[in-house]
């Protein structure tokens, strides 16, 4: 019998967080009466609002939950719950150690997600390798649900009406043009196209488009300045809006150009056409933005680099691979980027 009342564990990061979204969507249409507590950070609550049957519970890692005693205490507050399944999409230590708290109680269904890491690992191992796509981390949630007696098809994911847009008079957007974000930034450097290219793209689209720039933190937002003020069509988002709202602009965008991060998947969950630049990490290793043509990915020259992807995550790269996005063209993203523009 499926499960009633299922505790969903993902805390971080911001990318596969929402990468989670498709999933749930679909989960909460096939199974309408279907109780979900989504326990994750407090931050990312603004992407499941739209669910129904939804509620929350966000746990406090740097107090009352920190640590093995705080774990435990985490646990006793989601047992009050009464849940009967636990998803967890997560998979690292925290997670096991709180299923490993739940396991006596035989009763509450498990599922854990299978991340693939031996797969991943032989991708991104230090010698020239055939690349075969793996399975991508958006259906890898979907099994946990299998697991749970809760299939669902993602094909048949419906997205919903478009929000209403926020109040963009400070942006002073240019509504008689297309929209197209660009979120130049990344985790890492390794898998960042370089800024100075990233300029180039950016002077060009903003002659006949609205560009909208994203990026966090204080750094960024001043980068984002420059260019802000240095092209009549383009505008710096970074820091204007909550979380909310910058989600509802996002909604609104005809186009994201984003690095292998987690703006091209809070675009895709919109509907919005994502176009991803990829450095150390590569699409075949399963976090492409969801619902996207392969050709919506570039890549660097593996001719060029047959070593790569290097990191499953961006936080690796192999000596003298540095520049490898140097070889993505700036005419390139340009050309790709008006490509899927006209279709729109």
């Amino acid at each position: 019998m499926a499960a009633k009342h299922i505790l969903v564990f993902r805390f971080s990061a911001l990318g596969d967080v929402a990468m989670c979204l498709p999933v749930l969507r679909c989960l909460t249409q096939v199974y309408p009466h279907l109780k979900l507590t989504i326990v994750t950070r407090k931050r990312f609550l603004p992407l499941f609002e739209e669910l129904p049957n939804v509620q929350f519970f966000t746990p406090d890692f740097t107090g009352e939950h920190k640590g093995l005693r705080g774990l435990y205490r985490l646990f006793l507050a989601l047992k009050k719950l009464h849940p009967s399944a636990i998803a967890d999409l997560h998979q690292v230590l925290r997670t096991q150690v709180l299923l490993a708290f739940f396991r006596p109680l035989f009763w509450i269904k498990q599922a854990r997600i299978n991340k693939g890491r031996s797969d991943k690992k032989r991708l991104t191992r230090k010698k020239p390798k055939t690349l075969v796509p793996l399975l991508p981390q958006i259906h890898r949630y979907a099994q946990v649900f299998e697991k749970l007696s809760l299939p669902i098809s993602l094909s048949e994911h419906e997205v919903p009406l478009r929000p209403a847009c926020p109040n963009t008079q400070a942006l002073r957007l240019n509504e008689n043009r297309k929209w197209i974000g660009i979120a130049p930034f990344a985790a890492h450097q390794s898998k960042q196209y370089p800024l100075d290219l990233m300029q180039q793209v950016v002077a060009f689209l903003q002659k006949e488009h609205q560009v909208v720039l994203f990026g966090y933190g204080a750094e960024e937002k001043h980068q984002l300045d420059i260019w802000a003020n240095a092209y009549e069509n383009v505008a710096n988002a970074t820091g204007v809006y909550t979380f909310d709202a910058e989600l509802r602009l996002i909604a609104q965008l005809d186009l994201m150009l984003s690095m292998d991060s987690a703006n091209g998947h809070l675009a895709a969950n919109y509907g919005v056409p994502v176009i991803t630049l990829w450095g150390s990490t590569h699409p075949c290793l399963g976090f492409t933005p969801f619902a996207q043509p392969e050709k919506h990915s570039l890549t660097p020259s593996r001719q060029e680099y047959p070593l790569l992807p290097s990191s499953v995550y961006g936080n690796k790269t192999h000596k003298g691979y540095q520049d490898a996005m140097r070889s993505i063209a700036p005419k390139t993203v340009i050309e790709l980027v008006l490509e899927v523009l006209i279709g729109r």
